[in-house]
C-alpha cells in the first residue's frame, strides 16, 4: 500500500513535470526575442538567461524534449503498474493507457501549452533557471544528439536561409502594427526606410519638363525674378539648353556677393552633382551628404538631363511629403467617392495600384506615362480606357502630358453575389 501512495507521489510529480516541459517549449518558441532583448540590457539577469539559452535553442530543444518524454514514459510505466495490480493483466493495461493518456494531454500538454502561450516572455524567464540546470545535467546526451543532428544534415542537406527576407520584415511591421505595439504612422516610416534602399534615382527624381532652370547669360534682374517667382533657394544654371548644366546657383550667394554689384554670376556658380538614373537612392543620400549638396542631375545614356534629384525628395520617401510656405499643397490622390479617385498624372503609378488594392509591375514611374502606354497615343481631355476592373478618365491636359484622371473601380457582379 505504501509503495502505491509512493508510486502515486511520482505519478502528480511526473505529471508537474510534464506540463513544465511543455510549457517551457511553447515558451521558448514564441517569445519575443526582441522584447526580451531589450530587457537583458536594461540589466534583467533573467531575460539574459533566456537569451543565452536562447541562443542554444538546440541543447535548448533536445533538453526539453529528453526531459519531457522520461516523465511521461515514468508516469505511465508506474500508472500501468498500480492498475494492473487493482484490475489485473489485461484490463489495468487497457484502462491505464486510457486514463495516463488523458491525464497527460489535459495536465501535461494542452493546458501548459495554453497558458504559456498567453504570457510566453514571462513564464520564460521563470523556468529559465530550472532549466538551465537541466542542460548542464543533460550535457552529455545533448552532445550526442548535436553529432546526430550533423549526420542528419550531411544526409538530408538544406538549402535555407535563417536570414530574414525583406517580406518577412514587413509582414513583422504590420503584426505588429495590428497588435497595438505600434501606431500607423510609426508603421509607415519603418515600411519606408525597409523599402528604401531599393528606390532608384529614377524613381523620384523631378522630369526634365519641370526643372526650373536658368541660362548662364541671364541678368541679375532675370535671375532675381525666377528666385521670387518660383520660391526655390537653388537653381540650375546652363549653357544653350537644359541639356546642359553647368552648376547650381544659390539664392544666399546670388542676394550676398552678386545682386547688388558688378561681379558675374560666374563667381557664385557651384559645381553639379551629376549622376545615373539608376543610382541607389540611400547611396546617393550619402554622396549628397559628403560633398554638402542639396541638388544631383540625372543624366541618360546619351548625356541629356533627364531631370533632378533633391535632398527633400530623398527625405519625402521616408517621412512623406513635405510643404513649406513657398509650396501650394497638392493632394495627389484625392477620394471623391467610394469606388472614386481623382489621381494627378505625376503621381507613382505603383503606389496608386497599392491604394488600389493592386499589385503590379510597370516600365513607367507615373499615372500620366501609364495612360499614355494603355492608350498608346498622347490622350485627349475626356478620352477613357478600361483596365482589368478600373475605368479611368482623363480629366485634364497640360500640353502632351496628362495632369489628372479619373479612376472608377467596376464592382465585380460575381464578388457581389
Amino acid at each position: 500500500m505504501e509503495s502505491d501512495s509512493l508510486s502515486l507521489i511520482i505519478i502528480v510529480f511526473c505529471i508537474i513535470m510534464s506540463a513544465y516541459f511543455s510549457a517551457t517549449e511553447t515558451a521558448f518558441s514564441s517569445l519575443n526575442r526582441i522584447r526580451v532583448k531589450n530587457m537583458a540590457e536594461k540589466g534583467n539577469k533573467r531575460a539574459a538567461l533566456v537569451m543565452r539559452l536562447s541562443e542554444s535553442y538546440d541543447s535548448l530543444l533536445s533538453t526539453i524534449l529528453i526531459g519531457n518524454n522520461i516523465v511521461n514514459i515514468a508516469s505511465a510505466s508506474l500508472a500501468t503498474v498500480i492498475f494492473v495490480k487493482m484490475l489485473g493483466d489485461e484490463a489495468g493495461a487497457s484502462v491505464s493507457t486510457v486514463v495516463t493518456t488523458i491525464v497527460v494531454l489535459i495536465f501535461g500538454e494542452v493546458s501548459p501549452k495554453s497558458i504559456a502561450k498567453e504570457s510566453p516572455e514571462k513564464f520564460a524567464m521563470f523556468s529559465a533557471p530550472i532549466l538551465n540546470i537541466f542542460v548542464v545535467l543533460l550535457t552529455p546526451a545533448n552532445f550526442l544528439f548535436k553529432q546526430w543532428k550533423k549526420l542528419l544534415s550531411l544526409v538530408f542537406q538544406t538549402s535555407s536561409d535563417p536570414s530574414i527576407t525583406e517580406e518577412e520584415l514587413l509582414t513583422i511591421v504590420e503584426e505588429a502594427e495590428q497588435e497595438g505595439g505600434i501606431d500607423e504612422q510609426e508603421g509607415t516610416l519603418i515600411r519606408s526606410a525597409i523599402e528604401f534602399s531599393e528606390l532608384e534615382a529614377a524613381d523620384i527624381l523631378t522630369p526634365r519638363i519641370d526643372v526650373t532652370g536658368i541660362s548662364a547669360d541671364a541678368g541679375k534682374e532675370e535671375i532675381a525674378d525666377v528666385f521670387v517667382r518660383t520660391g526655390y533657394s537653388r537653381l540650375p544654371v546652363y549653357e544653350t539648353s537644359i541639356d546642359n548644366i553647368i552648376g547650381i546657383i544659390y539664392q544666399k550667394d546670388f542676394h550676398n556677393y552678386i545682386a547688388n554689384t558688378d561681379k558675374d554670376i560666374q563667381a557664385i556658380i557651384r559645381p553639379a552633382l551629376f549622376i545615373s538614373k539608376g543610382k541607389q537612392v540611400g547611396a546617393l543620400l550619402k554622396e549628397l551628404q559628403k560633398k554638402k549638396s542639396h541638388i544631383a542631375v540625372v543624366l541618360d545614356e546619351f548625356g541629356g538631363t533627364i531631370g533632378i534629384v533633391t535632398l527633400e525628395d530623398i527625405l519625402e520617401e521616408l517621412v512623406g511629403e513635405i510643404w513649406d510656405e513657398h509650396d501650394k499643397v497638392i493632394e495627389e490622390i484625392e477620394k471623391i467617392a467610394e469606388t472614386e479617385y481623382l489621381v494627378m498624372g505625376s503621381a507613382n503609378i505603383e503606389k496608386v495600384f497599392e491604394m488600389l488594392g493592386k499589385e503590379e509591375e510597370f516600365e513607367v514611374l507615373t499615372v500620366s506615362g501609364w495612360v499614355m502606354d494603355q492608350m498608346g497615343q498622347v490622350p485627349m481631355e475626356g478620352s477613357s480606357f478600361t483596365c482589368g476592373n478600373l475605368e479611368v478618365q482623363v480629366i485634364k491636359m497640360a500640353g502632351k502630358r496628362v495632369e489628372k484622371v479619373r479612376i472608377t473601380i467596376i464592382p465585380d457582379p460575381a464578388a457581389g453575389e
